[in-house]
């Protein structure tokens, strides 16, 4: 759930980059075919940041595969996003997704195969570290926002409506291939996969860190209260009850393995 997490924030920051350039008209591209202007920048966009994650992944891979230094591997780790970063912005491609598919291939099979237990515990202290750090200055300015903002009863429709769209647009999003995956055999989910995908999809830095970055128009506080909303009944009300969520969906997959054993009993 973590890597589908990562992955999901490198691919939205690369939708809403596109949809903010043609919202604001810095990115028109071919008027008479949107659509596919749209899906042609994605496919640059994100299968470049993709492709270029993998390599300089697979590359880091094999370096830390011939050192034994934990010191040196934690700087090849740090090297490795800011190069990565660097390089994906020269070529105009998706930075944050290029460095999520080398956190994902550095952080499951670089470190199945290249560290040892010494470099696999610095490698995350160090970057669970970082990552405390950084998400506390982000929620700090978070905070240094919300002072400034602006409430009115109007806003308030908007900041409700977003909540059930959020959670409809994401049962459509995990539901639909593990549905289509089920069906067609090629793999095999326990029950209570969909509810437990659908209510652990919470949002938030990234959310209000992208609404922040827009443009001063008259829609960005009206856009950044609706946001904030969600990710507040994302992390306070999904993020509680989560747990119970995750042990209901656990009770109907131990049940649903009762089911399949006396089956092939009868």
């Amino acid at each position: 759930m973590a890597g589908e997490s990562l992955f999901n924030d490198g691919i939205g920051v690369v939708l809403f980059t596109i949809f903010l350039g043609l919202a604001i008209g810095t990115d028109q591209g071919d008027e008479a075919s949107p659509a596919l202007h749209v899906a042609e920048l994605l496919v640059v966009e994100a299968g470049g940041g993709i492709m270029l994650g993998l390599a300089t992944g697979g590359l880091a891979f094999f370096a830390l595969k011939g050192i034994d230094d934990y010191v040196i591997e934690v700087l090849i780790s740090l090297a490795l996003v800011f190069a990565t970063y660097a390089i994906a912005h020269s070529l105009h491609i998706s930075g944050p997704l290029a460095v999520v598919v080398c956190g994902i291939l550095i952080g499951n099979t670089g470190a199945m195969h290249a560290m040892s237990e010494q470099t696999k515990q610095y490698v995350f202290g160090f970057w669970t570290l970082i990552d405390e750090i950084l998400n506390a200055v982000l929620f700090l300015l978070i905070g240094l926002e919300v002072i400034i903002l602006t409430f009115n009863l109007s806003q308030l429709w908007l900041a409700l409506a977003a909540i059930p769209l959020v959670l409809t647009a994401r049962l459509t999003s995990v539901g639909g291939p593990v549905l289509a995956l089920s069906t067609s055999g090629a793999a095999k989910f326990p029950k209570g996969t969909i509810p437990l995908l659908t209510w652990g999809g919470i949002r938030g830095g990234i959310s209000v860190a992208l609404a922040l970055s827009l443009p001063m128009t008259d829609a960005r506080p009206t856009i950044i209260v609706a946001t904030y909303a969600v990710v507040l009944f994302s992390i306070i009300v999904q993020g509680l009850t989560l747990g119970r969520v995750a042990r209901g969906a656990a009770q109907e997959a131990r049940g649903q393995k009762v089911d399949e054993a006396v089956r092939d009993v009868v």
